[in-house]
């Protein structure tokens, strides 16, 4: 059936627990169980369980699938050991961003790539197209894999008594392979909340059964489900990029606050280098900042930042932080202004103050 939304193998499970579901990048997804701010506040206290099996699977293997890497993607994969993730994103030729992803090494020759769900088609034509020069062969395991986020200061604590993996010794943005909850698994140190917590990959079908094994385990501790609304408010409160917001095929990576993650000095001509060198030499010009707002409006995507009478910008993300309990957002916005004590929003004709903020927003606007 054309359009028809595809689900998770969680999709029951949600229902059961009384998610609320919306259409997301093609997905039918849980936006909230009890409530967006309830859950939020969860995963900063205690713990949050999303299902974020909608993002896609890549999986890049051959003799040069090391050196194809380096070519595709703007930061340091020659440099990664067996068990390292490496955060990047994948460039055009003119510097603006295909996508970003998470790059896992499981071997020399044997690398997995997570993408945005939104993107997935669009990745793996971008993918295979630049890999055809290389020996290396681009598949598509996306339906292999569900996941799962467990996210928040008690997650080590859940998750220690389900796995073989030793999470103790698992550093940040690194993985390892073992049992969880019954199931062979790829158990990651990574998330996309700001807080402590790790990402476990397992076979499709493993979802319900790994998802109740972890709410059991944590349900003396205060574990909440959390769906994609506390997702998105954490993430900006921990100042994360979201594609198409932060950075996009319109905005480039300097542009969007992880310019970081460029290495202009590697040796690999990554797609993309030239235009971001000279991006970099020239100056960037705009930027993103993020921001608390001085009201209790909520500046969306697409509202007029100012300076005085001067347009100097627009707002890219916004959202309600529970933990501040105020507004905050991000905004693209000329470079000259970053630093004005005089930005506003303006919201349905009126003017508001907006304060910048140094992300982590929620540690730091206090």
């Amino acid at each position: 059936m054309a359009g028809r939304l595809k689900t998770t193998s969680l999709h029951a499970f949600h229902r059961a627990n009384g998610a609320h579901m919306v259409p997301f990048g093609g997905w039918d997804m849980p936006v909230q169980y009890t409530g967006i701010l309830a859950e939020h506040r969860a995963v900063r206290a205690t713990a949050g369980l999303f299902d974020v099996s909608h993002m896609g699977e890549v999986s890049v293997r051959g003799t040069e699938a090391g050196p194809f890497l380096d070519h595709l993607v703007t930061n340091h994969i020659r440099n990664m050991t067996d068990g390292r993730v490496v955060y990047t994103p994948m460039c055009y030729e003119g510097g603006t961003v295909v996508d970003d992803l998470l790059v896992y090494r499981r071997g020399e020759s044997d690398y997995l790539l997570c993408i945005n769900a939104g993107n997935t088609a669009k990745d793996l034509d971008w993918i295979t197209g630049k890999a055809a020069p290389f020996a290396c062969r681009v598949r598509d395991v996306s339906n292999r894999y569900c996941q799962l986020a467990l996210q928040g200061p008690a997650a080590q604590r859940i998750a220690t008594g389900l796995t073989s993996v030793n999470l103790a010794e698992l550093k940040y943005y690194h993985f390892a392979e073992g049992n969880f909850a019954g199931y062979s698994s790829i158990v990651s140190r990574t998330g996309y909340t700001g807080e402590s917590g790790f990402e476990i990959y397992a076979p499709w079908e493993a979802g319900p059964e790994i998802a109740r094994s972890v709410l059991d385990a944590g349900g003396g501790l205060g574990i909440a489900l959390a769906g994609l609304g506390a997702r998105d408010s954490l993430r900006l409160e921990a100042g994360y990029p979201l594609y198409g917001h932060e950075i996009s095929d319109t905005i480039t990576p300097f542009e969007g606050g992880i310019g970081w993650t460029v290495k202009l000095k590697k040796v690999a001509a990554f797609v993309g280098k030239e235009a971001l060198r000279e991006q970099k030499m020239a100056g960037i010009s705009r930027r993103i900042l993020y921001f608390t707002v001085e009201d209790r409006r909520i500046a969306r995507p697409g509202t007029p930042v100012f300076v005085g009478d001067e347009a100097v910008g627009e707002v890219v993300s916004g959202t309600q932080s529970p933990i501040l309990n105020k507004p905050i957002g991000s905004a693209l916005i000329g470079a000259d202004y970053l630093s004005s004590p005089n930005l506003e929003v303006e919201i349905r004709g009126k003017r508001f103050a907006i304060r910048r903020g140094k992300p982590p927003l929620h540690l730091n606007g206090k």
